[in-house]
């Protein structure tokens, strides 16, 4: 059908989009990197079926990009947490998701 199809179509969303959308989803904005992956399969259907390539570019994306930040280890002691930076978050909620320079 058109609905199913529509969920197999790659989202129009850049990356930053997709990783904000998944935090801002978290009662606490803050996700780790399991759950904003659980997150972008659970939403958008497209990334179930295109292996793991596409968690290399949401790694690479919150590790280069000012506007994601990390906040704390996760309890078990296994990676980070990370979150939306406090100078990016408006943008982000209000769905402005290009990239914005924070100044140092």
């Amino acid at each position: 059908s058109v609905d199913e199809a529509r969920l197999l179509e790659k989202p129009p969303l850049s990356y930053i989009a997709l990783i904000a959308k998944a935090i801002l989803s978290s009662p606490t904005n803050k996700l780790n990197l399991a759950a904003i992956y659980k997150y972008i399969e659970d939403n958008f259907p497209f990334y179930r079926s295109k292996g793991r390539g596409w968690r290399n570019s949401v790694r690479h994306n919150l590790s280069l990009n000012d506007c994601f930040i990390k906040v704390g280890r996760c309890e078990d002691g296994k990676g980070n947490y990370w979150s939306i930076h406090p100078s990016n978050l408006n943008d982000f909620v209000h769905g402005d998701f290009r990239q914005h320079r924070r100044s140092r």
